[in-house]
């Protein structure tokens, strides 16, 4: 049994691995020897990046699940992908980040106007992209579903920024930011392709719930890695949310449950300077341990990826459904 299983795994892992080849050379060639080099350059820089094309390959996975085929859905995922994309370029000049995948990124190796114009065109490459899909069933159903998860994104990007100033911050209202700015692209990824795929609004529905769930999961995760990763894996410095301040999970759950003594200063003082420096990062990590913080975040992303699973339940049982579900589990062992 063991071994039928470990059978299972790898298939499942085979056809993750050949979808993500065929996005990685479906995006190697969107730009080729375009003009002007100023633009073009920065841009093939970005999707050059690598990682694990999640989104692209949730809209395959999606489209496969309701009895459609993912090849049919790639043009759909590349563009989704390629919107991911556009958020990160603008999220690390709002963030002054300096690295990204373990690379510069586009503001720091050119300039931020640079940066912005690459942004702005990948919107428009996102959208030439999603329409080189051969016209879907439901061609008005995923253009919206696609131009709703821009605006969804900016809103929660917009959230995320307000958070920086308020003292005050629930977990309600991060898990609700979280859901605009991470999983609403997860959740674009999974009803463009439902919608390729020709399925039901039953299955659609599930289908975003599937993925809200599974997108939840990944940013607590996230949240996690930040403090219990190696830099070396994780691509960019570690502790990086402890610096900047942000209002992470973790932090806000902190925040909720530390009310008093020097654990309680340290936070107040994180808030009141909106970061705090390197050398403290290890003593917000003993924080978050002996307050049983990072067990928390363990539990509701476990949690997050039970009821992902339940989300699935509307679909045929089939081995595209238990795809997904090896894809939500793939997504959490991760240490990047």
């Amino acid at each position: 049994m063991c071994g039928a299983t470990t059978s299972l795994r790898m298939d499942f892992e085979s056809h993750y691995l050949s979808y993500k080849q065929l996005v990685d050379e479906r995006l190697q060639s969107l730009i080729g020897h375009s003009q002007p080099a100023s633009l073009y350059e920065p841009t093939h820089y970005v999707l050059s990046g690598g990682g694990k094309r999640i989104r692209a390959i949730l809209v395959m996975l999606a489209a496969e699940a309701v009895g459609g085929t993912g090849t049919a859905a790639l043009d759909a995922g590349v563009g989704v992908e390629i919107l991911h994309n556009f958020t990160l370029v603008h999220d690390d000049i709002m963030d002054s980040a300096a690295t990204r995948r373990g690379r510069a990124t586009v503001h720091t190796r050119w300039d931020e106007g640079t940066a912005i114009l690459v942004g702005d065109v990948m919107i428009g490459l996102a959208h030439r992209t999603l329409l080189a899909t051969q016209p879907p069933p439901h061609l008005v159903e995923v253009l919206l579903a696609f131009t709703q998860g821009i605006i969804d994104v900016c809103e929660g990007q917009s959230l995320d920024r307000e958070f920086e100033l308020r003292h005050d911050v629930t977990l309600d209202d991060y898990m609700h930011m979280i859901g605009m700015k991470t999983g609403r692209l997860v959740e674009t990824a999974a009803e463009v392709g439902g919608w390729i795929g020709d399925g039901t609004t039953e299955q659609i529905a599930g289908l975003r719930a599937y993925a809200r769930h599974v997108g939840q999961a990944f940013q607590i995760q996230d949240d996690l890695l930040d403090i219990t990763a190696e830099e070396a894996e994780l691509g960019k410095k570690l502790g990086g949310d402890v610096i900047e301040g942000k209002k992470t999970y973790l932090l806000v759950r902190a925040l909720e449950r530390v009310r008093d003594g020097a654990d309680r200063e340290l936070l107040d003082t994180l808030l009141a300077n909106k970061g705090l420096p390197e050398s403290r990062i290890p003593d917000m990590r003993d924080l978050y341990e002996r307050h049983g913080i990072l067990d928390a975040a363990r539990a509701d992303v476990a949690e997050a990826i039970e009821a992902a699973k339940r989300d699935l339940q509307v679909l045929a049982e089939t081995p595209a459904r238990d795809m997904l579900v090896w894809f939500a589990h793939m997504l959490m062992n991760r240490n990047k």
